[in-house]
């Protein structure tokens, strides 16, 4: 396991800018419809949150170690919560390295239980660092999960989860996101951080104009 673990880390490294790491700096750019398709296009390792039938599509490229992700998380949640019409795609982009990898892959297996949200939410919100393959088995045992269970499915499942997070770095290469978090809201690109009103004011200039 753990090789494939950091064959997909070498391939972030490989494909990413050398300082890649947490974007401070939020742009906006115009995204390609086919692109958007794309990304959104099934299948997706995470089940999407919000709207079935939704008008504004946000997607969102983070990492479990990334400041930046952490807060925006719960800006991402009072979006959801305030607007029907909104639907949220998560897409894992490690780029901090193996431990990242391996959250990552912990919440997948954990979606295969049906508990996708409760290992997310323990990983996002977790108030360390999750510098190493014991610090994130650590939340998800407290999180209540049985980490020989958890380990048995990404060991069955490997192949698969590597080649999901493949896709997300094609993804996040393609659309030239600089680090994490990165955003697609609609057709537009957003990097860094955001708050809940910046999220309302893209949302709401998207339906004024799509």
């Amino acid at each position: 396991m753990s090789l494939s673990i950091r064959r997909v880390s070498i391939l972030v490294s490989m494909l990413l800018l050398p300082a890649l790491g947490t974007a401070d700096v939020r742009g906006s750019a115009p995204v390609l419809p086919a692109t958007v398709a794309s990304v959104v296009a099934a299948p997706l390792e995470i089940p999407p949150l919000g709207a079935a039938q939704a008008d504004v599509t946000l997607v969102e490229y983070f990492d479990y170690n990334c400041p930046g992700c952490r807060h925006l998380d719960p800006e991402l949640r009072k979006l959801l919560a305030s607007d029907p019409k909104v639907r949220l795609i998560r897409k894992d982009w490690p780029v901090f390295g193996d431990a990242s990898t391996y959250a990552a892959y912990c919440s997948y297996a954990a979606a295969r239980e049906g508990k996708y949200a409760v290992a997310h939410d323990a990983l996002i919100s977790s108030k360390q660092d999750l510098d190493t393959k014991d610090d994130v088995r650590q939340v998800m045992r407290a999180a209540g999960f049985d980490m020989q269970k958890i380990d048995a499915d990404i060991a069955s499942h490997e192949k698969e989860y590597s080649a999901t997070l493949a896709r997300n770095v094609r993804e996040a290469t393609a659309l030239n996101l600089r680090g994490t978090p990165g955003l697609i809201v609609g057709n537009q690109r957003l990097e860094g951080d955001a708050e809940y009103a910046d999220l309302q004011h893209w949302v709401a200039a998207l339906r004024k104009h799509p």
